[in-house]
């Protein structure tokens, strides 16, 4: 172990139950690789907002005290959920390390074990996310989307106690609680594309830090950082934030040239009237390129005016 790392890593997230099992899951593999791992948690933004994600604004309202804290160093270094983190690169920080991600599906938990195709209409499915409202619309089952915040077991319980018919919720995230239990149905991205970088984890870190970074580099999956690296070029390329209605899900798999990567995304409009859909398949090692390209097509296909007109008002 280097000599410039400190005795104790001071590893800072959000202190929901989520958080804290993602933040565990880094904190696990650090010390496995022989480190002592401490857990500070951070008050963000998000975590205090009662409001809609989309009327606060929701890019970077998880992450921008998290961030703080690296900077000022309260802690050095931060885990955050990838679909939250900005596109942008942030001043004198760097994601070091993205592990091994979970099934980045969407995920219905409904009553009486329903799935969404037996929902009857009229039936009231919640989410906090534009981008799950603008497709299950466009799937015209006629269905009542209410806007809901809270977290997992807040959801959860809208529909043990009737309040709702059914919550649409990211598969990992009830993976890492041990909950999959209470799903009923795992939604087919055919039907619902993921966020850009659902399901994966970015590891922070002060980018001057080198000898830190070179610890969190061992924590990196290459497939998993092509994959979110081409979903989030994407993401960028469109100017559109965390809380806007696109969805893209890229996918390492091997080809006929060597090591692939198939993406897919689409850009919606809130109430499911418009969807754009396009897919490309590329070099691994193009990642980024393959994203920035694929956006560029959506863009050419009128994805730019769905982003703007999705865009919370100032």
């Amino acid at each position: 172990m280097s000599s410039q790392l400190p005795a104790v890593l001071r590893l800072g997230t959000r202190g929901s139950a989520l958080a804290l099992a993602q933040a565990g899951t880094v904190a696990d593999a650090l010390r496995a690789a022989g480190h002592d791992v401490e857990l500070v948690e951070i008050t963000t933004r998000g975590d205090v907002s009662r409001a809609s994600l989309s009327s606060i604004g929701g890019t970077g309202v998880f992450v921008a005290a998290l961030r703080e804290a690296v900077l000022d160093g309260r802690v050095d270094l931060a885990v955050h959920s990838l679909k939250d983190l900005p596109t942008a690169p942030a001043d004198g920080l760097v994601v070091a390390g993205i592990p091994l991600r979970e099934d980045p599906r969407d995920a219905l938990c409904a009553r009486d074990g329903l799935k969404l195709s037996d929902l009857p209409p009229g039936s009231r499915l919640g989410t906090g996310s534009p981008r799950r409202e603008a497709q299950l619309r466009a799937l015209g089952l006629d269905l009542d989307i209410v806007d809901i915040r809270g977290n997992v077991g807040t959801r959860l319980a809208k529909v043990s106690e009737g309040e709702l018919d059914g919550v649409v919720l990211a598969r990992a995230g009830l993976a890492r609680l041990g909950r999959l239990d209470v799903i009923t149905e795992v939604i087919d991205p055919l039907q619902v594309l993921p966020a850009p970088g659902q399901g994966a984890l970015g590891v922070e870190c002060r980018s001057d830090d080198a000898d830190l970074a070179a610890v969190l580099a061992t924590l990196d999956d290459f497939g998993t950082r092509a994959a979110v690296t081409a979903e989030r070029s994407l993401l960028a390329t469109l100017e559109a934030g965390c809380t806007a209605p696109v969805g893209a899900y890229a996918e390492a798999a091997e080809g006929e040239n060597g090591l692939e990567l198939y993406v897919r995304a689409v850009v919606a409009s809130r109430d499911g009237a418009v969807s754009i859909r396009k897919s490309a398949t590329g070099p691994v090692n193009r990642a980024e390129q393959l994203g920035r390209e694929l956006a560029q097509e959506l863009l050419g296909d009128g994805a730019g005016a769905v982003v703007d007109a999705n865009e919370p008002a100032s």
